[in-house]
Protein backbone atom coordinates (compact mmCIF):
# COMPACT_ATOMS: atom_id res chain seq x y z
CA UNK A 1 0.00 0.00 0.00
CA UNK A 2 1.21 3.18 -1.36
CA UNK A 3 0.51 6.76 0.23
CA UNK A 4 -1.20 9.40 -1.79
CA UNK A 5 -0.56 12.73 -1.80
CA UNK A 6 -2.73 15.77 -3.82
CA UNK A 7 -2.49 19.24 -4.15
CA UNK A 8 -5.46 21.12 -2.29
CA UNK A 9 -6.30 24.13 -1.64
CA UNK A 10 -8.03 25.86 0.99
CA UNK A 11 -9.97 28.68 1.42
CA UNK A 12 -12.21 31.01 3.51
CA UNK A 13 -15.51 30.37 2.78
CA UNK A 14 -16.25 34.41 3.79
CA UNK A 15 -13.22 35.66 1.21
CA UNK A 16 -12.76 33.02 -1.02
CA UNK A 17 -9.47 35.05 -1.74
CA UNK A 18 -7.69 33.82 0.82
CA UNK A 19 -6.16 30.65 -0.19
CA UNK A 20 -3.77 28.60 0.96
CA UNK A 21 -2.05 25.77 -0.94
CA UNK A 22 -0.55 22.74 -0.01
CA UNK A 23 0.35 19.22 -0.67
CA UNK A 24 -2.31 16.75 1.71
CA UNK A 25 -1.80 13.50 2.23
CA UNK A 26 -4.73 11.40 1.55
CA UNK A 27 -5.49 9.64 5.15
CA UNK A 28 -9.02 7.91 4.55
CA UNK A 29 -8.58 7.07 8.19
CA UNK A 30 -8.82 10.12 9.04
CA UNK A 31 -12.13 12.73 9.52
CA UNK A 32 -11.43 15.88 8.98
CA UNK A 33 -8.60 17.47 7.15
CA UNK A 34 -5.87 18.76 8.84
CA UNK A 35 -4.57 22.32 8.45
CA UNK A 36 -2.31 24.49 10.74
CA UNK A 37 -3.90 26.60 13.06
CA UNK A 38 -1.85 29.52 12.17
CA UNK A 39 -2.70 28.83 8.16
CA UNK A 40 -6.47 28.83 9.15
CA UNK A 41 -5.92 32.14 11.39
CA UNK A 42 -4.34 33.78 8.25
CA UNK A 43 -6.95 33.10 5.87
CA UNK A 44 -9.46 34.55 8.34
CA UNK A 45 -11.14 31.20 9.41
CA UNK A 46 -12.11 31.12 12.90
CA UNK A 47 -13.03 28.41 15.33
CA UNK A 48 -16.17 27.13 15.58
CA UNK A 49 -15.75 24.66 18.67
CA UNK A 50 -13.77 21.59 20.17
CA UNK A 51 -13.67 18.56 19.44
CA UNK A 52 -11.90 15.11 21.43
CA UNK A 53 -10.40 13.02 18.36
CA UNK A 54 -8.81 9.13 18.56
CA UNK A 55 -5.72 7.99 17.27
CA UNK A 56 -4.60 4.97 15.69
CA UNK A 57 -2.60 4.71 18.62
CA UNK A 58 -5.81 4.82 20.85
CA UNK A 59 -4.68 8.18 22.32
CA UNK A 60 -7.10 11.05 22.50
CA UNK A 61 -6.80 14.31 21.37
CA UNK A 62 -8.72 17.81 21.39
CA UNK A 63 -8.40 19.90 18.64
CA UNK A 64 -10.06 23.17 17.24
CA UNK A 65 -12.75 22.74 14.87
CA UNK A 66 -14.30 24.80 11.81
CA UNK A 67 -15.27 25.07 8.04
CA UNK A 68 -13.57 25.86 4.86
CA UNK A 69 -13.52 25.82 1.55
CA UNK A 70 -11.48 23.27 -0.28
CA UNK A 71 -11.06 23.16 -4.36
CA UNK A 72 -9.08 20.23 -5.90
CA UNK A 73 -9.04 19.58 -9.91
CA UNK A 74 -11.54 22.71 -10.35
CA UNK A 75 -14.27 21.13 -8.02
CA UNK A 76 -14.87 23.63 -4.99
CA UNK A 77 -16.97 22.67 -1.54
CA UNK A 78 -16.94 23.55 1.72
CA UNK A 79 -16.18 20.74 4.82
CA UNK A 80 -15.38 20.71 8.03
CA UNK A 81 -11.37 21.52 9.34
CA UNK A 82 -9.35 20.68 12.04
CA UNK A 83 -7.08 23.18 13.40
CA UNK A 84 -3.66 21.21 13.10
CA UNK A 85 -1.05 21.96 16.17
CA UNK A 86 2.72 21.97 15.74
CA UNK A 87 3.28 18.28 14.96
CA UNK A 88 0.06 17.46 13.05
CA UNK A 89 0.68 16.80 9.14
CA UNK A 90 -1.46 17.91 6.18
CA UNK A 91 -4.07 15.68 6.12
CA UNK A 92 -6.78 15.45 3.62
CA UNK A 93 -9.60 13.43 5.78
CA UNK A 94 -13.16 11.33 4.46
CA UNK A 95 -15.51 14.35 5.12
CA UNK A 96 -13.59 15.96 2.47
CA UNK A 97 -13.09 13.93 -0.12
CA UNK A 98 -17.08 12.96 0.02
CA UNK A 99 -17.22 16.40 -0.80
CA UNK A 100 -14.91 16.76 -3.13
CA UNK A 101 -16.43 13.47 -5.23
Amino acid sequence: MGLTQVLLKVKNPANPKKVFEGQFLVDSGTSYTVVPAATLLKLGIKPQGEEEFSLADGKIIKRKVGSALYEMDGIERAAPVMFGQKDDSLLLGVFTLEALD
